[in-house]
């Protein structure tokens, strides 16, 4: 089984207020890429890939109201608090918080937790009140995880190092699947290897040994989780993404890096076809 997930972080805001959006006005956005998607989605058999698409939390409720009965498109969040309602407790004192309950009762089924975008967030933070222990992110970021699951949501746990951490790749992965997944049931988890030393403009992207190597790593560090590729499947990396055996499907965001970047529905539909079409021929010649 392959699983194919879409970040869409902020993608919604419109190019005029400086985001990448130019597919749909912001109050149907999220409608738009459900319409858009949801028939070419349904081609493929649910037993060879699933697929999960998180959502800013202004469109979850338009997401699920367009899609159809049996939808291969689950709808995720893009983080849950570490805290949550509970009988005789907390009845929702939030604010500007997502609780995971909230997340459940909107329709989401899965979130994703630890994106390096967190993590960075959570650095920043921490490094305001002089805590400087990368160990205390991966405790904050399995209270999240439970919270999730208590909920009944799949979670997409992201995990990754940095350039300077990358002498130690493995005592800095090692730390974040240990703490991040500690007490936490494995069937509720698929792990993304973000290799954050290769993201973003002018970086070189991560090739297919070293990605290799670390998607054993983190196999056998998990007893044989799911993993996919965090660093961003694209139309230029799907084929070789397909073709390890120790990754299990990708995180999509943007579609499109160079002039009118951005996300395009249509651009989605052509990744997943050729990561499936790559998958689909090696499952034939086995």
């Amino acid at each position: 089984m392959k699983h194919i997930f879409l970040n869409l972080k902020r993608f919604d805001i419109p190019k005029q207020m400086g985001g990448v959006n130019s597919i749909a006005d912001i109050d149907n956005w999220g409608a738009y890429i459900v319409k858009n998607t949801e028939e070419k989605l349904q081609t493929y058999k649910k037993d060879q890939v699933d697929f999960t698409i998180f959502f800013p939390e202004l469109h979850i409720l338009e997401a699920n109201a367009a899609r159809k009965i049996g939808s291969p498109i689950q709808i995720g969040c893009q983080g849950v608090l570490r805290t949550d309602v509970y009988p005789g407790g907390n009845f929702g004192a939030f604010t500007a918080g997502r609780p995971a309950a909230a997340m459940k009762a909107a329709g989401c089924d899965a979130v994703i937790i630890g994106h390096c975008e967190e993590r960075n967030f959570l650095n920043n933070v921490l490094s305001e009140a002089g805590i400087t222990d990368a160990d205390a992110i991966n405790r904050i970021l399995n209270e999240e995880i439970k919270a999730a699951v208590r909920r009944g949501m799949k979670v997409l746990y992201c995990i990754g190092e940095k350039s300077e951490e990358q002498e130690h790749w493995q005592n800095v992965l090692g730390r974040q699947l240990e703490l991040g997944l500690k007490d936490v049931d494995h069937s509720m988890v698929i792990v993304a290897y973000e290799p954050v030393w290769s993201i973003g403009p002018g970086k070189t992207p991560a090739g297919k040994e070293y990605i290799t190597m670390v998607a054993r790593f983190i196999k056998e560090k998990t007893g044989g989780m799911d993993i996919v590729y965090g660093g961003g499947l694209k139309q230029d990396n799907a084929e070789m993404l397909a073709s390890i055996k120790e990754i299990d499907g990708g995180l999509i965001a943007l579609t499109r890096f160079t002039e009118e970047i951005g996300f395009y529905p249509e651009e989605y539909l052509e990744i997943i076809n050729i990561y499936m079409n790559a998958v689909l021929g090696q499952e034939v010649v086995k």
